[in-house]
């Protein structure tokens, strides 16, 4: 029997993201916690500490939201388009995001841990700390971002892609990878290097990480 053949390309996330469309504009939600909100517009809305603990929005837009300390604690985002969220402290934990893209946000302290996120594209934005620990990730892609410090610690990812990051720690401890691409984004340190693999790096990477992969096998380099 002829030896397999050895893959050499890694799958890109396979999005399919439609803009919401045929919607109500809202221009003063009352959202509540359980909610079931379906095709809505909201702009500006500001909702900093409200609870809305397991609310769903599907097919819905939401421009220029501040979510700064609201509950978001198992919240379902469905086909949803969002920009230009504002939220010092997101609390989102087992959180899910289906289908969702999010353009220009703006986050300091994000936590997502075992939130699932499936066919989302997270473009552009400034965030200081993205805690997706024990999440699962598929289909996701996260372009253009400068972010602190993204922790995947424990996390599950398959088709995976950060394109053009500036990442100051990339934390993987225990994680997962499966085509997860991380070319074209730096890094200024990396945690949990047993975590990268199932990683595609490119040949830069290569080098950046070549003191960390020494220090981790106990190797001391002397010119």
């Amino acid at each position: 029997m002829p030896p397999r053949p050895t893959r050499t390309t890694t799958n890109a996330p396979r999005l399919a993201l439609q803009p919401p469309r045929g919607l109500t504009r809202v221009a003063a939600p009352d959202l509540l916690d359980g909610d079931h909100r379906e095709g809505e517009q909201y702009e500006g809305p500001v909702l900093d500490g409200e609870d809305l603990a397991g609310i769903t929005l599907q097919e819905c837009v939401l421009d220029g939201a501040s979510l700064n300390d609201t509950e978001l604690r198992g919240a379902r985002f469905i086909g949803c388009c969002f920009a230009d969220l504002f939220a010092p402290v997101l609390r989102a934990p087992r959180s899910t995001w289906r289908r969702t893209s999010l353009r220009s946000t703006r986050w300091g302290s994000a936590e997502l841990y075992d939130s699932r996120l499936d066919g989302v594209h997270l473009d552009g934005g400034k965030l200081d700390y993205v805690n997706l620990r024990s999440a699962q990730l598929t289909d996701v892609l996260v372009s253009g971002c400068i972010i602190g410090e993204l922790d995947l610690t424990g996390a599950r990812a398959t088709r995976v892609a950060l394109r053009d990051c500036t990442i100051g720690t990339l934390t993987l401890d225990g994680a997962r990878l499966t085509d997860t691409d991380l070319r074209t984004s730096s890094f200024r340190g990396i945690n949990g290097l047993d975590g990268l693999r199932g990683a595609t790096i490119d040949e830069h990477q290569l080098l950046m990480l070549a003191p960390f992969l020494a220090e981790g096998m106990g190797l001391r380099v002397e010119a």
